[in-house]
């Protein structure tokens, strides 16, 4: 990206600064670094952090040996500290010169805790709070070309899973249908990302770890992946059955598909997000297996695969242009099947857009 439009987002992140009433922002995720300024670069247990003022100035606190990376990224004040140094004395030095003494701060909300300790301690007049709204006010909302780049990583996942339908078979384990479908992405392009493969009675479990269950006739695969397009993930749900479906399954799929689409028709500019979740929620409720729906319809995704805004009862973030974000209501019966369903969406001016391929109105029964 241009060096202009890091300069933008820094004026953007400026702005939010002002308007909020905060003196400074403190970044310290490689995710939210790269997203100001390129730089995609994390400190591990190294102190490192990239601080913005309300009148747009930008510094980075960095390690010596991040230093001439961070210059080649465009920053301009790179304050290097080396490895038997205390890095706060830089700390005590931007506070002098941006006087944040007693300042107001917002701290990106992933700076691990021995690091804001210690600037604590180097600035105890000063007041820190959770940065989240601050990022999230504009990180949010998806430019075109990132949109862009979102889309082509769905496309790719929504390629590999019609390209898996032709080969996946009972006998196989779940790691083996993993690796597939990661190789599937691979050979399209994709760069990396994650798989979850969950059979019979693991697809009850929503975040199942794969393991060396071996898929069997009449089970309900549940199928959870995606890929990445420079740095843009993609994160779709298809769930099939190796066979014939019973006719409980057929009405939990059903079910769940009709939560899915009422969800995306909640989406509309200007309603709050836990509308999206209401939707979704009450047609399963309706159907009867609301206890078996227990987590949030859909996250933000960007940069990071989760992220703001989130379709979650009790957030009244109004839905804008930009937000991009997934639907993924589920039923899931223990000891027996889970069912999910996932699609990226984005909004637009003229309201809810996929940016995956429609999932199929009835559960796919492959041949065995």
């Amino acid at each position: 990206m241009p060096a202009s439009d890091y300069a933008s987002r820094i004026r953007r992140l400026a702005g939010v600064l002002d308007q909020l009433g905060y003196d400074a922002f403190l970044a310290s995720s490689p995710v939210t670094m790269g997203f100001l300024h390129g730089l995609f670069e994390g400190g591990g247990e190294r102190f490192l952090t990239l601080a913005v003022n309300r009148s747009g100035d930008c510094r980075l606190i960095c390690p010596g040996l991040s230093a001439t990376q961070a210059r080649r990224q465009g920053v301009q004040d790179v304050r290097p500290w080396n490895d038997g140094q205390d890095p706060m004395f830089r700390i005590a030095e931007l506070a002098d010169d941006w006087g944040l003494a007693s300042g107001l701060i917002a701290v990106e909300d992933e700076m691990r805790t021995d690091h804001l300790l210690a600037i604590q301690k180097t600035l105890p007049a000063a007041l820190f709070r959770p940065g989240r709204e601050v990022i999230e006010a504009f990180m949010g909302r998806k430019e075109p070309w990132e949109v862009e780049r979102l889309e082509r990583a769905g496309a790719i996942a929504d390629a590999a899973f019609e390209a898996l339908l032709g080969w996946l078979r009972p006998g196989m384990t779940e790691a083996e249908v993993a690796q597939g479908i990661e190789r599937e992405m691979a050979q399209r392009g994709g760069g990396p990302g994650f798989c979850i493969v969950a059979t019979g009675a693991n697809g009850a479990e929503p975040h199942h770890l794969n393991d060396q269950t071996v898929l069997q006739p009449g089970d309900a695969v549940v199928l959870d992946f995606g890929c990445s397009v420079e740095r843009y993930p993609s994160d779709i749900t298809r769930t099939v059955c190796l066979g014939r479906a019973s006719d409980e399954l057929k009405r939990v799929y059903e079910t769940v598909f009709r939560a899915h689409h009422a969800g995306r028709d909640a989406a509309r500019l200007g309603a709050p997000c836990q509308e999206v979740d209401r939707a979704a929620r009450r047609v399963i409720e309706q159907a009867g297996y609301g206890e078996y729906f227990m987590h949030r319809t859909g996250h933000g995704i960007g940069l990071r695969g989760h992220e703001d805004p989130y379709m979650v009862e009790g957030n009244e973030t109004p839905l804008a242009v930009g937000h991009c974000f997934s639907v993924e209501p589920g039923i899931y019966l223990p000891g027996r099947f889970g069912v999910r369903i996932e699609n990226i969406v984005y909004m637009t001016e003229q309201g809810c857009r996929s940016l995956n391929a429609e999932p199929a109105p009835e559960i796919l029964e492959l041949s065995v």
